[in-house]
């Protein structure tokens, strides 16, 4: 019997790595990967659906999930989760010193609705005292012109948001002082050649981080996997399949940090590295379904209503495709 053949665009991390080199195959499904960045994967699954199955930023798709056509379902399948507190760049002379110094300031973002600043926001307005309308945001591109928002918004009147000019980018804006600071997931131009024109709000993130870490027990989920609507609903088997794909892939990762015959990756100390993360995190300290990962979820969905993004508040196991919610047991 042939096999269900479908597209899955998704960046070529060490997690799904065994999907794309064809060592780990759905059961059922022959699977063509396309190795593509995040920024051309959400636009083109967003503006045109292209694929069948993409990463997909995880805020997009909570906010399509307001539209009455819902046009994606997703697995709990997380290939990006990152601590943003080192995603907040200031220009130098803005006196920002601290989180409260951002209050009344000019902030550029590329997009209001991209996961990073939802994360960022959220994690300013609970744990330090920034409200979320305490300033202005600029949109727009981070490293070249053009960038459009690629949902559209409709935000609270509170919300202040102003589009950069059309030939400026915001990592310029931040180096010439015309914008404060910046939330950005890619870490500035600005900040790299800048001289010391640009740093970061917390210089010692990783400490920073990990303290947000023990206080909440949130890694910030930034990516999930979903799939196109109409593919799911005539193949409804493919969730659960691409699912347990996605699971076997990343455990032969986990396997591979164990490894220390050889280094499989190219950090002088990742077995110590390993040690520390697994020591404050736990073994599985990268946590794919609903189970460990509810805590977390809800906190995004909370900071999406917050944030003007998302309508109504949701339980975060109604995000996904039901055959995920439970496994069978023998």
């Amino acid at each position: 019997m042939s096999k269900l053949r479908l597209s899955l665009a998704c960046w070529n991390y060490d997690r799904t790595r065994a999907l794309m080199d064809g060592s780990v195959v759905p059961e059922g499904i022959e699977l063509n990967y396309l190795n593509l960045p995040v920024e051309e994967t959400f636009f083109r699954m967003l503006r045109h659906r292209e694929f069948d199955v993409a990463e997909l930023s995880l805020s997009s798709y909570l906010m399509g999930l307001s539209k009455a056509e819902k046009p994606f379902v997703a697995i709990p399948v997380f290939p990006s989760c990152a601590f943003r507190h080192s995603g907040i760049f200031v220009n130098a002379d803005s006196a920002i010193h601290e989180p409260a110094d951002l209050i009344g300031k000019r902030v550029g973002t590329p997009e209001y609705q991209m996961t990073a600043a939802v994360w960022i926001r959220g994690i300013l307005a609970e744990h330090h005292g920034v409200p979320i309308d305490a300033m202005t945001y600029y949109t727009g591109g981070a490293e070249q012109p053009g960038r459009v928002e690629k949902v559209k918004l409709e935000l609270p009147e509170n919300i202040k948001i102003e589009r950069i000019g059309a030939t400026q980018t915001l990592s310029n804006m931040l180096l010439n002082g015309e914008i404060d600071a910046m939330y950005s997931a890619r870490t500035p131009s600005a900040f790299l050649r800048g001289g010391g024109k640009v740093r970061r709000l917390f210089a010692d993130h990783g400490q920073v981080e990990r303290a947000y870490f023990r206080k909440t027990g949130i890694f910030p989920i930034m990516h999930v996997i979903v799939i196109r609507r109409e593919v799911y609903e005539a193949n409804r088997w493919i969730a659960q399949s691409l699912y347990k794909a996605f699971v076997e892939s990343q455990r032969r990762t986990y396997e591979d940090l164990n490894e220390t015959v050889v280094l499989k990756s190219m950090l002088p100390w990742l077995s110590a590295q390993v040690e520390q993360t697994r020591a404050e995190m736990g073994d599985d300290f990268w946590p794919y379904g609903i189970e460990r990962t509810q805590h977390t979820l809800a906190t995004l969905l909370r900071y999406s209503v917050e944030q003007g993004l998302s309508k109504s508040l949701i339980e975060p196991q109604a995000l996904f495709a039901p055959e995920t919610w439970e496994a069978f047991k023998i």
